[in-house]
């Protein structure tokens, strides 16, 4: 099985070398645990380090922002944007119902832009916006939208998009929300960790910071928690140090 290098140091030493080539990986946390910034990560160390084309695709965050993020840890998206290594895409959203009536011609543009630039690293960010546009929205007696949404179409939404992506061998990193205080909680719907082949959770407990991972298929990884820090140069997981369980709390 070829090991797809993450450039996130420290972390390919507690997952066998990398993700596996094709996989599709969940990245999921509390608000503030770096998730963001662990798939840019992802996608520029693959343009950056390993001459792999990536595409960061947004909902949530405005471009200007990520550029923010980007030249805070010195990435020098500008250069390999030009090259045609990298690129940001942000989804168009006008309402909920125009855009879950565009999804699909959307995937099919990114699809497309994927093959146009040999992509080989996709990030989502976040399964959660995505899930939140597409899904219906339960309601509450007292007439409350409750925005759990549907499932099924979840479910579904998310692993066709995994497998036209697979289609391609790219290997991919969706980012999912959960409560801070859920610490066995790995995805926003319930749904998403049982459709990925793999699944990190992050931890923001100040002032510490940690990773798990929950599974990794094909994948002899650790089962520890370990420490994680945000630096000047992006996160860095300290592979041979555990943080115990009971202290995530």
């Amino acid at each position: 099985m070829r090991r797809v290098p993450t450039g996130i140091p420290g972390l390919d030493n507690i997952i066998q070398g990398g993700f596996p080539e094709g996989s599709t990986i969940l990245v999921s946390g509390g608000a503030g645990t770096g998730k963001t910034i662990f798939a840019l990560q992802y996608v520029y160390s693959g343009a950056a380090l390993y001459n792999e084309p990536g595409v960061f695709i947004t909902f949530e965050e405005s471009p200007k922002n990520i550029l923010w993020n980007l030249q805070n840890f010195g990435w020098d998206y500008a250069s390999l944007n030009k090259q045609g290594l990298m690129k940001i895409y942000r989804v168009s959203i006008d309402t909920p119902e125009k855009f879950a009536a565009t999804w699909k011609s959307q995937v099919d543009n990114i699809i497309a832009m994927v093959k146009e630039m040999g992509a080989q690293r996709v990030a989502l960010d976040s399964i959660t916006a995505l899930g939140m546009l597409l899904a219906e929205p339960i309601v509450s007696k007292e007439g409350a939208e409750l925005w759990m949404g549907n499932a099924l179409a979840i479910r579904t939404m998310i692993k066709d998009f995994s497998d036209r992506l697979k289609e391609l061998d790219v290997t991919s990193v969706f980012t999912a929300g959960t409560k801070e205080d859920k610490k066995t909680e790995f995805s926003t719907f319930g749904v998403e960790e049982f459709i990925v082949d793999g699944v990190i959770r992050l931890y923001f407990i100040p002032p510490r910071r940690a990773i798990f991972v929950r599974k990794m298929r094909g994948t002899q990884h650790s089962h520890r928690v370990h420490p994680m820090t945000i630096t000047e140069k992006g996160i860095e997981v300290h592979a041979n140090d555990e943080i115990l369980w009971e202290a995530l709390k």
